[in-house]
């Protein structure tokens, strides 16, 4: 790395300190000599050889380019400019709107379209296109039986996008329009369980009979639809940086979504809530969660539903469901038993509950599979993920290009099998 004046730069342009220009970059100042070293920005040493300086106008002008990139308050590498979700003060914000209080008084579609939009668009139901929703049915009902339900989903949305010729138009109107219609695609395409499948309502209400063979009522129905709003998004999780760099290489939102998918399939996130699931069921099959808690300390396993890495105190996701299945009868003995799973854990760690235990109590008292949860999950998180894509495809194209640090042998290495190397295979020279 040298530190030379910029061929043409004007000798009374403001300089900037290295710490400036990082936090004009929004990086580190580590990574602002990295620039240098590529050839990205040019400095000068400070009067006294003491640092370095660099011209403003240059680095605002890769701050355009590059977009602000930041350490990330959770341990993370990268962020990145989004006016979708905050979190903050143990508090989740869509556009500003304290999420828990949209989730009480909207349903999911309504939500949705505030977190793509903006705008509120009250009484917002989401229609599949009867030809996409019978090629997603057909494509579904090929699969074996023991498919997952993210299985069923990943081929959904394959099968969706076959028959949307319109896919790679990338303009807002036309990307809203196909994700109003995969969603309830999505849902409709998943087997009944139970009576007839709710048409016309809400998604909460279609998704219901896919889900349990147990009969709706309006109180779990109300919680089922806080949870899908409460799920829509939570900044850049796993999934959702991978649905933002499928959208920052330009690909259709099908494809974004399919990204999504696949990430949501590692048990480290989407598929947590089924360990809830099992840990909550069997907890409440013996009657105590003490065993059941103590089992898992005393093998060395996390307790599944507690603690999140974004907040200090209980996820404020789950306490609005929590406060929602007071009201479902049958959800008497899981909340009971979710509760002495906190209590428990507590003597021993100060964890809190996460939405993944909210969403165990309603999956283990109304009948649902232990993979119910990360059904709910991916169906809301589409949303999500199609939020993000709109905000990608407003970026520059294929700016989510992180660089490798190279840690294999240097070059130059003999060619593999030329006969230079000292291992000689068959018929080699010796």
């Amino acid at each position: 790395m040298t530190d030379q004046p910029e061929p043409g730069s004007r000798p009374d342009a403001p300089r900037l300190t290295t710490r400036e220009a990082a936090e004009l970059l929004g990086v580190k100042p580590e990574t602002v000599y990295a620039y240098v070293s590529r050839g990205q920005l040019s400095s000068v040493r400070a009067a006294g050889g003491r640092g370095s300086t660099f011209d403003a106008e240059e680095v605002r002008a890769l701050a355009r380019r590059s977009g602000r990139r930041e350490p990330s308050p959770a341990g993370g590498d990268l962020a990145f400019r989004t006016g979708i979700t905050l979190i903050e003060g143990d508090r989740c914000f869509f556009r500003g709107v304290d999420a828990t209080e949209l989730a009480r008084r909207y349903g999911y579609e309504e939500v949705a379209e505030w977190l793509w939009t903006g705008e509120l668009r009250p009484g917002a139901r989401f229609t599949a296109p009867a030809a996409t929703l019978a090629a997603a049915r057909r494509a579904v009902g090929a699969l074996p039986e023991h498919s997952g339900s993210t299985d069923r989903l990943r081929v959904a949305v394959t099968a969706a996008a076959a028959t949307d010729p319109l896919r790679f138009d990338l303009s807002p109107e036309a990307v809203l329009s196909s994700a109003r219609g995969l969603i309830p695609t999505l849902v409709g395409a998943l087997p009944v369980l139970g009576g007839p499948a709710v048409e016309g309502g809400s998604l909460a209400a279609a998704l219901w009979s896919r889900l349990t063979p147990e009969p709706a009522d309006a109180a779990s129905l109300a919680v089922l639809d806080a949870a899908l709003a409460l799920l829509i998004d939570h900044d850049l999780a796993a999934s959702t940086l991978a649905a933002r760099v499928a959208a920052s290489a330009r690909a259709h939102p099908y494809a974004v979504v399919s990204a999504g998918l696949g990430v949501l399939e590692g048990p480290l996130h989407g598929a947590a809530s089924g360990l809830a699931h099992r840990m909550l069921r069997e907890a409440v099959d013996r009657g105590s969660a003490v065993p059941v808690v103590a089992d898992h300390l005393r093998t060395g396993r996390r307790v599944p539903g507690l603690g999140h890495r974004l907040y200090r105190g209980e996820d404020p996701r789950a306490t609005t469901l929590f406060a929602l299945l007071e009201d479902v009868p049958q959800a008497a003995g899981a909340l009971a038993a979710a509760r002495e799973v906190v209590a428990t854990t507590a003597r021993h760690a100060p964890l809190h509950a996460n939405i993944d235990l909210a969403l165990a109590v309603l999956s283990v008292s109304r009948g649902m599979a232990a993979d119910a949860g990360e059904t709910v999950f991916a169906v809301s998180r589409t949303a999500g993920w199609i939020a993000h894509a709109l905000e990608e495809y407003g970026e520059r194209p294929l700016r989510i290009r992180p660089s490798g640090q190279y840690v294999g042998p240097r070059p130059p290495q003999p060619l593999p099998g030329d006969g230079s190397g000292p291992d000689q295979g068959p018929g080699g020279a010796n």
